[in-house]
């Protein structure tokens, strides 16, 4: 039989040095986002196919890993579909799970309850550049919270991650989609079919305005609506007060007022070179968000490496009470991958030595090395200890590849 020997499509061995740099990116996460009150908090990679599959989680529910039922429990001949066959799946994001650990544990947590969360996800997604099927994400969420703190807090944590990775020069988009429903009912669009609006609105960066306007003819909307409709975005700008002025409701005045305090909240506590900005073409995919909702855009990558927002009902689907949610996520692959091209050095990083041992070195004098590598590592230091390869000119010059500067003779003699 032969071997297969690469792994599944979408799925990724890691080398050494991009997991180094995972490691790094990690160890920096945790840190930052403590700094902030945050607590980690792990939640299992498989979940209950009745959750996964709530309505909740937009076009991911199409993409999930379904996970087939096991035993006596298994009856492939008496199944009418794909539902009767599995019971549970792999979780396609972290926003949901957390939501069910919170309904079981909200007793035992600080309220509010500011979490951290990081681990893999599954999505049956076409793979492409920084997207792959099982993938890290790294998710912040404030539950409890129903006011603006947490939008601040999520933004502030983030970006000043960000810019301990020296990444800059990026922009964190905010809109609301309270504004977003305001501004579709104001120009006639039924509420029943409002979504589908904002699912063509969503292709703006790619299809811009007149596409948008196309798009929403094809899909039979009414064309004095959708001139209406487009004309809003050509006069409100990045002005989230003349937006809620044009769309001539109290709700896009309400919304308008948050994103305002919001932004300028965030321009006053700036730790890293970055722009806020309304948008009030940004959707974000996910129809559980209910208010503020954000994404930051980086050039380096050409999309989005963050989004999130505000998501009050999801939790009271669990709970049978509503909980006010907060919410944001780092894309952590397209990150790594932004880095890496970058040929980003952690700043942290120790010394790093390597000792070089003739081969046939006897035990007591490999006792002695091993002793003093342990006191370089007491000092912080990292330490590897190798055999003298043949072409040692080669040997070295791999490890100074690695990071390696201090090497180490030691011979028999």
């Amino acid at each position: 039989m032969d071997l297969i020997k690469k792994s599944v499509t979408g799925m990724k061995d890691i080398l050494p040095d991009e997991m180094e740099l995972r490691d790094y990116v990690v160890s920096l996460v945790k840190e930052v986002y403590t700094s902030f009150g945050f607590q980690s908090i792990q939640t299992p990679c498989v979940e209950h196919i009745e959750n996964l599959c709530s309505n909740q989680g937009g076009e991911n529910e199409k993409l999930i890993f379904r996970i087939m039922k096991r035993g006596e429990k298994l009856d492939i001949a008496g199944a009418k579909n794909e539902n009767d066959l599995c019971d549970s799946g792999l979780r396609y994001d972290l926003t949901l799970p957390l939501s069910r650990y919170y309904s079981s544990n909200n007793a035992k947590l600080t309220m509010p309850f500011k979490a951290l969360q990081m681990g893999n996800v599954f999505r049956a997604d076409r793979p492409q550049k920084g997207r792959f099927r099982e993938f890290m994400q790294c998710d912040i969420d404030i539950l409890g919270e129903p006011g603006i703190i947490a939008e601040i807090e999520l933004i502030n944590a983030t970006t000043t991650l960000l810019g301990k990775l020296d990444l800059k020069d990026f922009t964190v988009r905010i809109n609301d989609r309270r504004m977003l429903k305001e501004m579709a009912s104001s120009c006639g669009f039924d509420e029943e079919r409002q979504q589908e609006v904002f699912i063509i609105l969503d292709k703006m960066d790619k299809i811009g305005l007149d596409g948008v306007r196309k798009e929403l003819t094809d899909a039979g909307f009414d064309a004095g609506s959708t001139d209406r409709y487009i004309s809003l975005f050509e006069g409100a700008g990045d002005d989230p007060a003349k937006a809620a002025q044009l769309a001539g409701s109290e709700g896009a005045k309400k919304a308008a007022e948050s994103i305002g305090s919001i932004i300028s909240a965030v321009n006053a506590v700036k730790n890293a070179d970055y722009t806020v900005r309304f948008d009030p073409t940004l959707v974000r995919g996910m129809s559980y968000y209910t208010g503020t909702i954000f994404e930051i855009e980086m050039k380096e990558f050409g999309s989005s490496v963050a989004g999130g927002g505000r998501y009050d009902d999801m939790i009271g689907n669990f709970t049978g009470s509503p909980v006010p949610a907060c919410g944001f996520s780092i894309g952590f692959e397209r990150i790594i991958t932004i880095l890496a091209e970058k040929g980003y050095r952690p700043s942290k990083e120790s010394r790093k030595t390597v000792f070089l041992v003739e081969k046939g070195t006897d035990a007591e004098k490999l006792g002695r090395i091993m002793k003093e590598a342990d006191e370089l590592r007491k000092e912080g230091q990292t330490v590897r200890i190798d055999t003298m390869a043949k072409n040692k000119k080669f040997q070295k010059e791999s490890l100074a590849a690695r990071g390696f500067t201090d090497f180490r003779e030691f011979f028999n003699n």
